[in-house]
């Protein structure tokens, strides 16, 4: 609901936004340049002062006003002939027309009105009102991606278009609820439907009957400052019943021209005061710094409505469509999806066909808007549930458990949890685990065990969904055809091999770059935005599953390149160790964003061994900025597998590799990476307490060996591989 909430006012809305949004950008920098253009009065200048100098410079003058920004504008009659200038207040003189300026009222009427009066202020109020509602609904959609209020600002993953959307909205959505409902709040008084709330004094009943007072001579005037004046108006010549007219930040008064005398005074009202805030708010006059603030946020509309559609647009195509899907509180089964790259939704758009099929009434959701208070008619709820790295909540599922641990009492009904995972991972399907962990301490009722899916397997689907359809009483035949990312072939151009030695065949593969679309440059999909430690999935010939490989470079170095270790039996390594240039593959790219360098200038710790050292050498070669880099490689022997043996000295030479540390396997003395840190433990220690970030690369059991020794190595610091991870400081990338 949220969320069509969110995309339907933004669709249908985008032009009318964008119009009102840029226009309002530019509007709020006339307030500031006022400010610095016009002359402003010394902090003692009276009113009385200032009309007695504007008087003596022209006599026939007729109105003062103060602009919120301090400018003043004198206008009087010179023998019938009316004139008008910005004064400088220490003289009384013009020092500027006051001319109105044309691109401003141009500006303005574009972004009132559209200049298409009434009717054109409607509209752009309906665009308040669309900015408004995206403001709000995005609030809670960032909320619910982050995990929740505290973590707003909590680090993002996924494609940069969505991230990009997202960074800007947490940032700019304050000044646009601000923008937007200032501006609903003046088009509703513009059309009278406010109350005008407003006072002003009761004429006098008699005047003096005099003329000819000084007006520098009235107390009043004199007691009133020019920086709290807005207009002070003069009496018509020669009407002895007239009155001077003077209005302040505090309220109107009519003074005797005979006398100087206060005849009547009203103050503001409560009501005015507001009136006059929102007004200051939204326009930035009296507040020019607030206004250029607003309008830098205003700035962020148009990329956020550019991003936005571009999002929708990948989701469209990213995720499959899923028909017939109900409504969640008519539902019977309520399905619910926790899935990082998207394969999962192809899986419960399966389920979902196939339980429509069998008359089931379904809804299909994110587990991030897990809501048990509206699945009143559910007969059972069913969870999807992938993991994303280490054990994490994947990208639809973000606050999934703190929503359930935190939710009041748990639906009657029952609860199956099917978990998502590699097995050659440690944290296989953990998240899943979790779920159900907790599920279960909360006392909800199981409608079957937990069970999970190796590898996006169809086979795993198959069985999982008759024993589902056993426990509901139906016969269900989940015949599941992976829908994979789209597809580009990639051309070898070069291959240097390494281990035949010692009978482990290593390849580092270079592919041409293929040409990309300009949807794939707008979006960044498909090979048009990559960087080293991002994913590339090859589809081999004869299988449907893609095997995932750690890209050994980025878009900008021109090529593609991987390091493929040919396995026993193989499928996928055996068919890449064996092509020639000149000869395909079939692939396509994952992001992988939460392996990659970040932007500072802290040291980096780059472990890794065997193929794990593909994205690590992305790392040394992409590092232009010479940032200090600690390199530790695991290898076998030197003389058969130390890959990229010819580029480490000239990255070295170059300032983008600091330090290179081998540990050979097969040597004199047997070493692995793991030893080679705790030989350098005073080193690897002093780099971690300066702020280094510890990247890791390889196999399962070499990654557990490195957390073992950087525990070790770490514990006379207080600090463990756990707190760093947790502050983003250690990441892993195995296999």
């Amino acid at each position: 609901m949220i969320r069509a909430m969110h995309r339907w006012p933004g669709l249908l809305a985008l032009a009318f936004v964008t119009i009102l949004a840029l226009s309002g950008a530019a509007l709020s920098v006339f307030p500031a340049v006022e400010r610095l253009s016009a002359p402003q009065a010394d902090s003692g200048l009276t009113v009385a002062t200032l009309a007695g100098r504007i008087q003596e410079a022209y006599p026939g003058v007729e109105q003062i006003r103060r602009s919120p920004s301090g400018r003043i504008t004198a206008y009087w009659f010179d023998q019938g002939t009316p004139g008008a200038a910005v004064i400088d207040p220490a003289t009384g003189q013009g020092v500027a027309p006051a001319d109105p300026n044309q691109t401003l009222r141009w500006l303005t009427n574009l972004h009132r009105s559209l200049f298409l009066g009434d009717g054109g202020r409607i509209a752009m109020a309906m665009a308040a009102a669309a900015m408004l509602v995206l403001s709000l609904s995005g609030v809670a959609l960032v909320a619910r991606r982050t995990g929740g209020w505290r973590q707003w600002f909590a680090p993002l993953r996924g494609p940069v278009t969505g991230r990009l959307h997202v960074e800007i909205a947490r940032t700019v959505v304050i000044g646009l609820v601000l923008s937007s409902a200032t501006a609903l709040w003046m088009t509703a008084s513009t059309f009278d439907l406010l109350p005008d709330g407003g006072a002003m004094p009761g004429m006098p009943a008699a005047t003096s009957g005099e003329m000819g007072f000084d007006p520098g001579s009235m107390p009043r005037l004199q007691q009133t400052p020019v920086a709290d004046l807005r207009e002070l108006s003069f009496p018509y010549p020669g009407d002895a019943t007239d009155v001077f007219t003077l209005k302040t930040d505090a309220g109107t008064g009519y003074l005797d021209q005979g006398t100087g005398a206060l005849l009547a005074w009203a103050d503001l009202t409560g009501w005015q005061r507001v009136s006059e805030t929102i007004y200051m708010l939204h326009t930035g006059q009296g507040a020019a710094l607030l206004g250029l603030v607003l309008g830098l946020m205003a700035l962020g509309v148009p990329v956020m409505g550019a991003t936005g559609v571009l999002v929708w647009l990948a989701g469209r195509r990213g995720r499959p469509r899923i028909r017939g899907n109900q409504p969640a509180a008519r539902a019977e089964t309520i399905l619910l999806v926790g899935s990082e790259g998207g394969s999962t939704w192809g899986f419960a758009a399966t389920l979902h066909a196939a339980l429509t099929k069998a008359g089931q009434s379904v809804h299909v959701g994110p587990m991030s808007a897990f809501q048990p208070e509206r699945y009143g008619r559910a007969a059972r709820i069913i969870l999807l549930a992938a993991t994303y790295g280490n054990g994490a909540a994947p990208a639809s599922a973000k606050g999934f458990l703190d929503r359930l641990q935190a939710a009041g009492p748990l639906p009657a009904v029952p609860l199956a949890v099917l978990g998502f995972g590699d097995r050659s991972f440690p944290a296989y399907c953990a998240f899943a685990h979790e779920v159900e962990a907790v599920a279960r301490a909360r006392g909800w009722p199981a409608l079957m065990a937990l069970d999970t899916i190796d590898r996006q397997s169809p086979q795993d689907f198959l069985r999982w969904g008759r024993a589902l359809g056993a426990a509901m009483g139906l016969e269900l035949e989940l015949l599941h055809q992976p829908v994979l990312p789209k597809t580009q072939n990639l051309t070898l151009v070069s291959r240097r091999d390494y281990g035949a030695e010692v009978q482990a065949p290593t390849a580092i593969l270079r592919f041409a770059l293929p040409p990309v679309t300009l949807w794939q440059r707008l979006t960044g999909a498909g090979f048009a935005r990559f960087r080293a430690g991002d994913l590339i999935g090859i589809l081999p010939r004869g299988s449907a599953v893609p095997r995932l490989y750690s890209l050994a470079s980025a878009r900008g170095d021109g090529f593609i390149e991987i390091v493929v270790k040919k396995h026993q039996g193989g499928l996928c390594s055996g068919q890449l160790t064996a092509l020639e240039p000149g000869e395909s593959v079939t692939a396509f790219v994952k992001r992988n964003p939460e392996f990659h360098p970040d932007r500072g200038r802290a040291p980096l710790i780059l472990i890794g061994a065997g193929t794990g050292i593909g994205p690590l050498a992305g790392f040394v070669r992409a590092n232009a900025r010479r940032r200090p880099v600690h390199l530790f490689f695991g290898m076998r022997h030197p003389d058969s597998d130390f890959l990229y043996d010819q580029e480490f000295p000239v990255w070295q030479k170059a300032g983008r590799l600091t330090r290179l540390v081998t540990a050979i396997s097969r040597g004199a003395r047997p070493q692995y990476v793991q030893d080679a840190l705790r030989a350098e433990a005073a080193e690897v220690l002093e780099l971690v307490r300066n702020g280094a970030r510890v990247m890791v690369c390889g196999g399962c059991d070499m990654a557990a060996g490195v957390a073992d020794a950087l525990a070790e190595i770490l514990a006379p610091a207080g600090l463990t591989p756990v707190a760093l991870k947790a502050e983003g400081r250690y990441v892993e990338d195995v296999f």
